[in-house]
């Protein structure tokens, strides 16, 4: 990009789509020459949040023979599980449908094995440091971190993660100082402080709150579990046969989100019709979730956020076997409660914690008490620019800004941020989750895995030719191609 001098890529985060573009860049001989950094505290890449567990209850929530990290040799991962032995010590990582689900620590050494080659030759520099401030240094970037380390990046790639969850204001004030409250799950331990005949609230009801329940149970709690959410609808299971994705929603594409409702709708009633449950809707929603998203304007998207986002989620991102046996097996033993209900007041006696609820359905009040609480509700989507001090530094120089949606950062097509003047900045790049806004279905692992790699192929395009100007739009869904099953055969795309 710069003559002689050699170009700097710079990767903030290292967790798994920090770790993936890495190893793909790093794979790519256009960045040959090239300087790739990665800024993650963590010991090891690819670990992130979600994969850096040893709890033995957390597990991937998608198959391991869909969970490969190269599109062209789908049994990578499989392979990579046999070479090594595993899953070993967990005699029920298989499920009943014969599908492995392995524990998420496990995935995350296979992530981490996948660029540690990279890291080993020198291809990749792991900086363990935390960012603390970027700014703009001529048309470089300046990166200084908690170290005291400063890095000048001609591009810099924003890969952290979502902010931690936000428990509602009177229920946070209330127990502030509680020893039992939990307010962040992902801190390592923060489930050790709950005694076995607890009785324990859980607010939210998505994935995170499914992994406290089935670790609680792994843990042999014996109290009261209350599972609340506004509208009560937890994750979901998979489905008890393999199913080929069903639907074609992408031929002819709703351009409002009560049309894609009624169209989603109509799917699973047709799904029904030949022997198929709703999950092969899902899937073929799923993989085709980037051309839908487009296809809606953004006041539609945003509809669709606001009203039918719990919806999707609770279908969308299903829970392992494992999990949803746990679950089932406290809702069936009286030990576990799921209340669609909204939280009206909260009082403290001593370490009781009275909370008054209101029943979603019957609109009912009832008062309950118990000894602890953990947050659950997922991330604080719109706290995600002061999240982190580096993030509420480029937003106030006006080279970020929040999505208008609100699932994260606003970026285009090629996922260049978008800052206050609406105008993308080809050196400033967002990958994963935050992008959701523009990409839409950017949270499930296959998605994550194909948009790492369509920012790898984005930033070696631009290390090969330097001077082309990026005016180029490629979806990142484009990356890998599935085919869904329409009530007719094959859709076409």
């Amino acid at each position: 990009m710069t003559g002689s001098r050699r170009t700097v890529v710079a990767i903030v985060g290292g967790g798994f789509t920090g770790a993936v573009v890495a190893a793909n860049l790093a794979r790519n001989a256009a960045s040959d020459g090239a300087a790739i950094v990665v800024f993650e505290p963590r010991g090891r890449l690819g670990a992130g949040l979600a994969y850096d567990t040893g709890n033995p209850a957390h597990r991937t929530n998608v198959p391991a023979a869909r969970m490969s990290l190269v599109p062209d040799d789908p049994d990578d991962f499989l392979n990579w599980l046999s070479a090594r032995g595993e899953p070993r010590g967990d005699p029920d990582a298989r499920a009943a449908d014969g599908n492995l689900y392995v524990r998420r620590a496990v995935f995350g050494r296979y992530v981490g094995e996948f660029v540690a080659p990279f890291v080993r030759s020198g291809k990749v520099v792991h900086r363990r440091e935390r960012v603390e401030r970027i700014e703009r240094d001529g048309t470089r970037w300046r990166l200084r971190s908690d170290a005291g380390t400063e890095l000048l990046a001609d591009i810099v790639v924003i890969a952290t993660t979502h902010p931690a969850p936000c428990a509602p204001k009177n229920l946070a004030q209330a127990l502030d100082g509680h020893p039992r409250f939990v307010a962040d799950t992902t801190v390592a331990g923060s489930l050790a402080c709950l005694r076995p005949d607890d009785h324990v609230l859980v607010l939210g009801n998505g994935l995170t709150a499914a992994d406290v329940i089935a670790s609680l149970r792994l843990a042999d709690h014996r109290g009261a579990i209350v599972a609340l959410s506004r509208r009560g609808l937890r994750s979901r299971g998979h489905a008890g046969k393999t199913q080929e994705p069903f639907g074609d929603f992408v031929s002819d594409p709703a351009t409002t989100a009560l049309g894609l409702l009624r169209r989603v709708r109509l799917a699973v009633r047709q799904a029904a019709v030949v022997g198929l449950s709703w999950h092969a809707v899902f899937d073929a929603l799923r993989g085709q979730g980037g051309q839908v998203w487009r296809a809606l304007p953004v006041a539609e998207r945003r509809r669709l956020v606001q009203r039918l986002r719990p919806f999707w989620d609770a279908h969308r991102f299903r829970v392992a076997p494992q999990i949803d046996d746990a679950i089932r097996q406290a809702i069936d033993a009286g030990q576990l409660r799921i209340l669609a209900a909204s939280i009206e007041g909260v009082e403290r006696y001593g370490q009781v914690v009275a909370v008054d609820i209101r029943h979603r359905q019957t609109r009912l009040r009832e008062r309950l008490l118990f000894d602890a609480c953990v947050v659950t509700t997922g991330p604080a989507h719109t706290g995600i620019l002061s999240s982190q001090g580096w993030l509420a530094d480029l937003a106030s120089k006006g080279w970020l800004r929040a999505d208008s949606v609100g699932l994260g950062l606003a970026c285009d097509e090629t996922s260049r941020a978008i800052g206050a003047g609406g105008t993308a900045e080809r050196s400033l790049i967002v990958a994963g989750p935050l992008a959701r806004g523009t990409f839409g279905e950017l949270m499930g692992l296959p998605q994550v895995n194909d948009h790492a790699i369509f920012i790898a192929n984005e930033i070696a395009e631009m290390l090969a030719q330097p001077e082309r100007s990026a005016t180029r739009r490629r979806a990142a869904s484009s990356v890998r191609r599935r085919p869904v099953t329409a009530l007719g055969g094959v859709a076409r795309r």
